[in-house]
């Protein structure tokens, strides 16, 4: 599975766990540490949990093991790290305080909407 299909299975995922405001960042051509961030927003702790528990365990039938996880104790950010695709499940009052979306804002980025990518560039 190519790095793309691994973001947009990723992407799915959430959507199935009703995640909020899904954006896959494509770093390819900014940085050599991944090739995509997915960011998701998750209403509270529990629902947070919920997405990052079905990511894992959807990938790990399909025998993709994540490299890392941080931030499961406090589900504020969770961040699962599958090495060409980073995930960063958030609240929203800590997704807007950090702003990934902003501070990568040269990434070619891709709003997930009714569980379909669109090529669409958020400005």
């Amino acid at each position: 599975m190519t790095s793309q299909e691994l973001s947009d299975k990723i992407s799915r995922l959430a959507w199935e766990k009703k995640g909020q405001d899904i954006l896959i960042l494509d770093l390819r051509h900014l940085t050599d540490i991944t090739d995509y961030f997915v960011i998701i927003s998750g209403e509270s702790d529990l629902h947070v949990k919920a997405i990052a528990d079905h990511i894992e365990t959807e990938l790990e039938k399909e025998h993709i093991k994540m490299w890392h996880k941080e931030g499961y104790e406090h589900l504020n950010w969770v961040l699962l790290d599958y090495v060409d695709v980073v995930v960063h499940i958030f609240r929203p009052e800590v997704r807007t305080y950090y702003a990934l979306e902003k501070l990568w804002a040269d990434a070619k980025i891709t709003r997930v909407e009714d569980n379909v990518t669109s090529d669409r560039i958020i400005p």
